[in-house]
């Protein structure tokens, strides 16, 4: 593949450089923040390029947060400090050590992102249609190996060029922002330990989303449910009426639940049961699930047929054969949105003033801003740009990411009025 390497944007080099670091997260180690050292890498390296921008209150805690505040612009010093905030961490579906990004001017057809053991790694445009309207553009893909990382280091990126930029040029507009970049977002833990109060945002918003023009203020309410099988063993040549495998009663309660709601048969405000891991023997077996939906109501149904499910199969096999554990992750957000219309008014007019035209999206999972507008930080989700995240054909336009920072500039101006 022949090399391309145009003049890199702030943004662009910015981007390239935090997904050179590996910040992998582990749901294995989730009892701990950061549930990778490596994540505390990028923090160190975030915080001192905010120090030298001139930010103040710069800190960077043992578990990965990174906080900091850029002071306002002349006359803004009395608003309401808005907050902007993106998470550090790569999602745990494919390699993220080694990533190697390279920009392929893309003229058409399928997009060859690299090679991985000996075969090309493609998009193709009936995998993706949107391809069709990136053809001329310059993409940052990786070699086929790895993901990217877009999701989040492009909200990252796209945060520190804003901060670059407004700090060159103090002539424009913004309140006083509240920085912060957060560990481990992408198994469910994200901003839980940032203190709200010393932050001091009275609102905010992720940079965490996809295709540019996409907001994002609903998301799925969120459990996990662990189900564990007890069997009851016995030789197999005696078995008749007496064993019971643990994994078959793992298989029978799966069929339970409906065949059609699984996500790879739902969309747009359809909710699913996911099952994700598996493990154990004849004897004890265990099988999670994450359970989603968009309806408080249905949600909660959701969770009601799990229980229900055990209830059954318990008076076939015995009490105890299947007990369910369900914890909940999180809540949709647009639940506390009422009288927050300001902050989708205004996203949309930053959309509107780089070209794009703005579209209101459930989220089909969750950010960091779920939580957040649940502990009272009301906190929608913006787009990055990119596509196909999480896998190793994760890529993003570089247009993407510097009409990502050209947007937020707007933005934040609209927030250096008082808001109605």
């Amino acid at each position: 593949m022949p090399s391309y390497s145009p003049k890199p944007s702030d943004v662009l080099e910015r981007f390239v450089r935090y997904v050179r670091v590996d910040t992998q997260s582990d749901p294995h180690h989730e009892d701990q923040t950061p549930s990778t050292a490596c994540q505390l890498d990028l923090a160190r390296m975030l915080a001192d390029e905010l120090e030298g921008l001139g930010c103040e209150g710069v800190s960077c805690t043992e578990h990965a947060y990174v906080t900091a505040t850029l002071p306002a612009s002349e006359g803004a010093q009395d608003l309401p400090a808005l907050g902007l905030i993106a998470h550090i961490d790569t999602a745990i579906d494919a390699p993220a050590s080694g990533v190697a990004p390279h920009i392929v001017h893309y003229e058409g057809g399928d997009l060859v992102h690299g090679e991985r053991d000996g075969r090309a790694v493609v998009t193709t445009p009936k995998q993706l249609p949107d391809l069709a309207s990136l053809v001329g553009q310059d993409l940052v893909c990786t070699d086929g190996t790895t993901l990217l990382g877009a999701d989040d280091k492009a909200g990252v990126a796209e945060i520190m060029a804003l901060v670059a930029r407004l700090a060159a040029h103090p002539e424009l507009s913004h309140p006083t922002l509240k920085l912060a970049f957060v560990p481990d977002e992408e198994i469910g833990h994200g901003a839980a330990l940032l203190d709200l109060d010393d932050f001091g945002a009275t609102w905010a918003y992720t940079v965490d989303g996809e295709t540019l023009g996409e907001f994002n203020w609903e998301c799925f309410s969120a459990a996990q449910a662990t189900v564990t099988a007890h069997g009851v063993e016995v030789h197999p040549g005696s078995a008749k009426n007496v064993l019971v495998n643990a994994i078959t009663l793992l298989r029978e309660f799966d069929e339970l639940l409906p065949a059609a709601e699984r996500p790879e048969h739902t969309e747009g405000y359809e909710g699913f049961f996911h099952p994700i891991e598996v493990s154990g023997s004849a004897g004890v077996a265990t099988l999670t699930y994450i359970v989603r939906d968009f309806d408080s109501a249905k949600f909660e149904a959701r969770k009601q047929l799990l229980a229900d499910c055990a209830v059954f199969l318990n008076a076939r096999y015995g009490e105890g054969a299947i007990e369910v554990e369900v914890r909940e992750q999180y809540r949709n957000m647009v639940e506390h949105m009422d009288g927050m219309d300001f902050l989708r008014d205004n996203a949309y007019a930053a959309m509107r003033a780089v070209g794009l035209d703005p579209v209101t999206v459930p989220v089909r999972g969750g950010t960091d801003g779920s939580q957040l507008t649940l502990r009272g930080l009301p906190c929608p989700n913006l787009p990055t740009g990119g596509y196909n995240c999480h896998g190793v054909r994760e890529f993003i336009p570089v247009r993407s990411l510097e009409l990502t920072v050209d947007m937020l500039e707007q933005l934040v101006a609209r927030f250096a009025v008082a808001q109605r």
